[in-house]
């Protein structure tokens, strides 16, 4: 069962600026991964279903946060149906983040009062996502759409919160793009994973791009 509610969860996101997310198989380095990115001062992470068995991962990775860091909200990314949303809310997720839109997701979270954002490309999917209670809306894949989109969407309704994800770096223009155009938060995930020239995780600069790229975004914003 999720720890923090739907507002918690909406208030952090906003707070943070940012949703850093990442998959790995391997739990132990799941678990370096979720280490550097909390050492760089992110309370708020996702965790993509997109490996087989994700779900087992999942699990043993959001009991070692609940353990070693107690204030730490993670969340759950790339689920596509409800029955998967479903699993991951029993295994202790704190928010769904999906790449469609589909009603049954939003259903079975609203059912336990727990955040969702779907991916949404159109006014028509993002007005019938909020009518069914969406909060923070997805736009994914960011890259295709642009701030532009962001801006137009905030005209006529200026009280739809949007989270561009893909597309988004740690580069400071590209922040201030977003920003600029009135996005709620955004979120990042190969961008800020960075790898050393062996093809492997640089858990270090992993944790001092979080850090640095935070206070970018709150430097932006302020």
């Amino acid at each position: 069962m999720a720890k923090f509610t739907r507002i918690e969860v909406a208030q952090k996101m906003k707070e943070q600026g940012m949703v850093p997310l990442f998959y790995h198989s391997d739990i132990e380095i799941a678990k370096r991964l979720l280490q550097s990115i909390y050492n760089g001062g992110a309370r708020l992470l996702e965790f993509t279903n997109r490996g087989d068995y994700a779900h087992e991962v999942f699990e043993q990775l959001y009991k070692f946060a609940a353990k070693e860091m107690p204030d730490l909200m993670m969340g759950v990314g790339s689920v596509t149906d409800g029955g998967a949303a479903s699993l991951y809310l029993q295994l202790g997720a704190n928010f769904v983040v999906t790449p469609v839109f589909r009603e049954d997701i939003a259903i079975v979270c609203n059912r336990k009062k727990v955040l969702w954002s779907p991916g949404c490309g159109t006014l028509t999917e993002i007005c019938t996502a909020e009518e069914l209670g969406c909060e923070i809306v997805k736009l994914f894949p960011g890259s295709t759409y642009g701030p532009g989109f962001i801006k137009a969407i905030k005209g006529p309704q200026p009280w739809t919160n949007i989270m561009p994800t893909g597309g988004v770096s740690t580069d400071p223009e590209n922040l201030k793009a977003w920003f600029a155009a009135g996005a709620y938060c955004v979120g990042m995930g190969s961008k800020l994973m960075v790898k050393d020239e062996a093809g492997m995780f640089d858990f270090e600069k992993i944790e001092t791009h979080t850090k640095n790229t935070l206070a970018l975004i709150k430097e932006i914003r302020s």
